[in-house]
């Protein structure tokens, strides 16, 4: 029995993402927000990982960025032309760092992957997948590196309950439950809630449960969804229910107006795998295995960093060994990824300015 997908272990169970895999590799951060800074913390703990360059519009928030974490070179708009431009232009920079907000994602890694650099682009790749098919095929023609930074992917902790799901210990797997929701103040100048930044609670939320869902079962034959929409057509809350041609089902829920636990629960004919601890559902830390009428199992995997290392020694390994993408995430899964959430959008009603072709 084999896991859907993930059936490729990033790293062995027992190796420390900080361990060198080859030769440096030179970074270019695009975009110098929380998220940025939050991985770029954890980049700087690879040894064959440089800090090149950052680039932001703004030249105080790039100086301020680059004298934080090291980096030899900053770009900001200006003169020279945009922050962007510059870093792109830089032949010290190989591969990029995307932080972007979400509408911006295509257009970014369009034009690094144009300036020959590789890419790990935070998640949502892109805003659907039309544009997803885009850049996948631009990076296949220029043989380059591409990625979409889901890291919990690559986490010990999910990398193990596939395992064990794979294995049969909990029999067949038949029902998947996994949510994440948090309260966002209703700020219409946020990203999150902005509808041309491409917010709401999907494309930011919803590749988190699914993980546990897809993982373990493959792709829905069938996806309904039902909703909430702010009154700029933004979703603030959605509830997806997912079938499978063998019966089995996935109820999925992300929430930008309440507050969960963030847990996901794989229940097979035998048992059943729950993920503990805070943000279980993106970052597990601990497994609580139940098989057949045996004790509880409980199974812990201590974080390093923030927990991003592991995604980042992927990259980072890929592109050292020459690959165009990553066994354990290939862009084929984004791809689908996103063409499920263009379906989940339409039965919605939600629509952002990139779709517009």
């Amino acid at each position: 029995m084999t896991s859907p997908f993930i059936a490729v272990p990033a790293l062995p169970a027992d190796a420390d993402p900080r361990e060198a895999t080859g030769r440096p590799v030179r970074w270019g951060v695009v975009a110098t927000g929380s998220i940025a800074a939050t991985v770029t913390a954890d980049l700087a703990l690879l040894p064959d990982a440089v800090l090149q360059a950052v680039s932001s519009r703004d030249a105080g928030r790039a100086q301020a960025f680059a004298e934080q974490f090291g980096f030899a070179s900053w770009y900001a708009d200006g003169d020279g032309g945009t922050g962007l431009d510059q870093l792109l232009a830089d032949p010290e920079v190989e591969a990029v760092y995307v932080a972007t907000p979400h509408a911006q994602h295509a257009a970014v890694v369009r034009a690094a992957l144009t300036a020959g650099k590789h890419v790990l682009c935070e998640k949502p790749l892109t805003i659907n997948a039309r544009e997803a098919r885009e850049v996948a095929e631009l990076a296949r023609d220029r043989g380059l590196f591409l990625m979409e930074a889901v890291w919990t992917r690559f986490l010990p902790a999910f990398q193990r309950a596939m395992a064990i799901a794979a294995s049969g210990e909990i029999g067949t797997v038949q029902w998947v439950a996994a949510e994440v929701g948090f309260p966002a103040p209703a700020d219409p100048t946020a990203r999150i809630w902005a509808r041309a930044d491409g917010g709401g609670s999907l494309l930011d939320l919803a590749v988190y449960p699914l993980l546990w869902a897809w993982g373990t079962l493959g792709r829905p034959a069938e996806v309904t969804a039902v909703g909430t929409l702010n009154g700029e057509g933004v979703d603030a809350q959605a509830a997806l229910s997912l079938q499978w041609p063998t019966g089995a089902q996935a109820q999925l829920t992300t929430s930008l107006l309440a507050r969960s636990p963030h847990t996901a629960l794989v229940c097979g004919t035998d048992g059943w795998i729950r993920t503990t601890g805070e943000h279980a559902v993106y970052r597990p830390t601990r497994l609580d295995v139940q098989a057949g009428e045996g004790p509880l199992r409980t199974e812990e995997f201590p974080l390093i960093g923030s927990g991003y290392p592991w995604e980042l020694r992927e990259a980072t390994r890929c592109i050292q060994a020459g690959l165009t993408e990553s066994p354990t995430m290939p862009v084929a899964d984004t791809v689908a990824t996103m063409e499920l959430l263009d379906g989940v959008r339409r039965q919605l009603g939600v629509s952002y300015p990139n779709d517009e072709v």
